[in-house]
């Protein structure tokens, strides 16, 4: 399983950004998707999760302020956010677990600076 990440830039804060991460490769295979962060200096931490039949599940400090979708079709997980905070300035990253082989795959990340 390969991951793409993609729609990270630099916005200011109060703005939105939607983050695409296509999947190829064993497809058919993968399970949920999740989004992760990190920022500088601070360890990766969970920000959304979704399972292959949409069940959406958010860490108390992300609910209200992150909203995760897929769309299978196009084999693509989406993580939008409609009010940037300078405090969400990080690197995206998403993840794919494989029900095939047990395993989890990143992406390489993107970058997101929110500017105050």
């Amino acid at each position: 399983v390969q991951l793409q990440a993609s729609g990270g830039g630099l916005v200011q804060a109060g703005g939105s950004l939607r983050l695409s991460c296509v999947a190829s490769g064993s497809i058919l295979s993968i399970g949920r998707m999740d989004w992760y962060r990190q920022a500088p200096g601070k360890e990766r931490e969970l920000v959304a999760r979704i399972t292959s039949g949409g069940v959406t599940h958010y860490p108390d400090s992300m609910k209200g302020r992150f909203i995760i979708s897929r769309d299978n079709a196009k084999n693509t997980v989406y993580l939008e956010n409609l009010n940037l905070k300078p405090e969400d300035t990080a690197v995206y990253y998403c993840n794919a677990w494989s029900l095939r082989d047990s395993i989890s795959y990143w992406g390489r990340g993107t970058l997101v600076t929110v500017s105050s």
